[in-house]
């Protein structure tokens, strides 16, 4: 199969990209409900091939493991360490990226597509979409064996596209609780949060399977990945764009997400 060709990787006809009024209709979905998933989005083959090229690159990750807060920031000293602001809760990954997905990837083809950027910018109400500067930060592979997760936490971009390639044997939900802060505003919701954590308020659980697109705004909505439950490793592409030029990731934040620096 041509992987130089959009039309071999998307399935066009459950989602036609150049169609207007199917754009009008995913904007209005993320706008209404912060989260946009188009189900089979990659069409079967380009799953089962991306699946085999992310195996075959596994032993190139990058694995951390770290703890942090839900605001993605340092402790405040003002609070105690039992504080919802400086409670601590674990994320453990591994990552390949962009310079590790060889460039015949299908991943390297969808990500520089016009017309799948200009929907992106679009649904997203942006004017346009940059790729980044340094070469490891557009196009990253996530792995999550059994035990892995992702710790709740707050975004610090305003958007996040992903593609999940593969599913494990259980576990690996997303969760989320839409516009639980609102940053903006300076509005940390220390109660909603705590809440949260606690286990008395319960999220919204994500229904995702391979091969589906997800377009999520998660600056002010909470969101995690359940522990991987199985030997099956969850597979997933985040595909991070700028809405400005000539954007790098800060070099601090390669070593700590990439374990080196481009």
């Amino acid at each position: 199969m041509d992987h130089t060709n959009i039309q071999n990787i998307i399935d066009l006809d459950e989602c036609p990209l150049g169609n207007a009024t199917f754009i009008e209709l995913c904007r209005k979905k993320i706008e209404e409900n912060g989260v946009l998933t188009l189900p089979k989005f990659l069409n079967g083959q380009v799953i089962k091939y991306l699946v085999e090229e992310g195996s075959a690159a596994q032993h190139k990750a990058f694995y951390s493991n770290s703890t942090h807060n839900v605001y993605l920031t340092k402790n405040n000293p003002d609070y105690d360490d039992e504080h919802i602001f400086n409670r601590q809760v674990v994320s453990s990954k591994g990552c390949i990226t962009d310079d590790q997905v060889p460039e015949s990837s299908p991943l390297k083809t969808l990500y520089q597509s016009n017309i799948f950027r200009d929907f992106l910018a679009t649904v997203l109400n942006e004017k346009k979409l940059y790729e980044y500067a340094d070469p490891m930060s557009s196009i990253n592979v996530h792995y999550a064996s059994e035990g892995q997760e992702l710790g709740w936490h707050f975004d610090n971009s305003s958007f996040a596209i992903t593609l999940l390639l593969q599913a494990p044997e259980a576990g690996g939900s997303f969760e989320y609780i839409k516009d639980l802060r609102d940053s903006e505003a300076g509005e940390m919701n220390f109660e909603g949060v705590e809440s949260l954590l606690d286990g008395i308020k319960k999220p919204e659980i994500l229904k995702v399977e391979p091969g589906t697109l997800v377009l999520f705004r998660g600056k002010n909505s909470i969101h995690r990945v359940t522990p991987t439950i199985g030997n099956k490793t969850r597979m997933l592409v985040v595909l991070a764009y700028n809405t400005k030029p000539g954007v790098s990731l800060s070099k601090s934040a390669q070593m700590t997400f990439f374990g080196r620096v481009a």
